[in-house]
């Protein structure tokens, strides 16, 4: 009878799925790591500087793909309709994650409901730059121009609905100035108007403009983060240059479909931080401009909350339609 019983007991565990069977064997081929924006962006960037360590760690090999378009929407789309196997995950922006949802009128999918969050990577500032043929030298005399002829400045951002567009709404909210918004296909763009004078002045993530202010081709006059970045130690930031509570800094990070399991989640998870607290990585970051961070499930999960909340607001107070 006892044989019988165990053997019942076994084949019922084989009829409804044992759950440690399967993770037991995860991973087993390779992970696909999707990257909402165009090969060479900051987030392209950060994901290939994180696989090699959390290859390592899983033991399988991380493929980086991209798959651009909608400001980032498009890309983690593809992650939030995968299975959740812990196979198919995606490197989220502050875009995808909690402004869009704002800005977008049909969502296809809902970030906190159908992603699991597994770490904010890395913190990136996003600095107000000029170009060099300009003549302001800091934002007090910016916002002076603007003041001075109401609507006869732009600003360029990486799209309708970015971090940067959103950035600078939210300075003219505070600024109380006119400022036209023209917006362009992604970084690379922006910065090539920029060159040329296209557009007075632009935001952007600082990986991507770092090049260009370094050589003195663009002028950086504050960003929008609690301190100064060491990488620009003399650019002031927005408290600094008069203008308290604007806080822009944008932010990558990792997510997977919503019910992945558990333990593929935390496998995930230290893969990511291993990668992040790498000492090698890390400085590799924050030498391009990129804050790593590699913090806990659900204090990414509390941040989306409060960033889609955050942003939300300011889609609020400045007007911003749906496209």
């Amino acid at each position: 009878m006892r044989i019988r019983s165990l053997l019942g007991a076994l084949l019922l565990l084989a009829s409804t799925g044992w759950p440690a069977l399967a993770d037991d064997s995860y991973p087993n081929r390779p992970i696909r790591l999707i990257v909402p924006f165009a090969t060479g962006g900051p987030s392209d960037t950060v994901a290939r500087l994180l696989v090699p360590r959390m290859s390592q760690v899983l033991g399988q090999t991380v493929i980086v793909e991209a798959r651009p378009g909608a400001g980032g929407v498009t890309g983690v789309d593809v992650a939030a309709k995968s299975a959740p196997d812990g196979y198919t995950i995606a490197m989220g922006s502050a875009g995808g994650l909690a402004i869009s949802p704002s800005v977008q009128p049909s969502m296809p999918y809902q970030p906190l409901r159908d992603l699991a969050p597994i770490t904010l990577a890395v913190i990136v500032h996003e600095p107000v730059v000029v170009p060099a043929s300009m003549p302001w030298r800091t934002m007090g005399e910016l916002i002076a121009a603007a003041k001075a002829e109401p609507g006869r400045l732009n600003y360029g951002s990486t799209g309708p609905g970015s971090m940067p567009h959103l950035a600078g709404e939210l300075i003219k909210l505070t600024a109380g100035v006119d400022i036209t918004h023209v917006p362009y296909r992604g970084g690379a763009p922006l910065t090539v108007a920029l060159l040329a004078s296209e557009v007075q002045m632009g935001l952007a993530d600082l990986p991507i403009l770092l090049p260009q202010i370094r050589e003195g081709k663009l002028r950086a006059l504050a960003i929008g983060s609690r301190e100064r970045y060491p990488l620009l130690p003399d650019v002031p930031t927005m408290e600094e240059a008069g203008l308290p509570g604007v806080m822009t800094d944008n932010w990558h990070g990792l997510v997977a479909p919503a019910k992945t399991p558990p333990d593929v989640l935390a496998l995930l998870h230290r893969a990511a931080s291993t990668a992040l607290h790498d000492p090698q990585t890390a400085e590799t970051l924050r030498g391009q401009g990129a804050i790593p961070v590699g913090n806990s499930m659900e204090e990414f999960g509390a941040f989306i909350r409060s960033e889609t909340e955050r942003w939300g607001e300011v889609v609020q107070r400045a007007g911003i339609k749906p496209d």
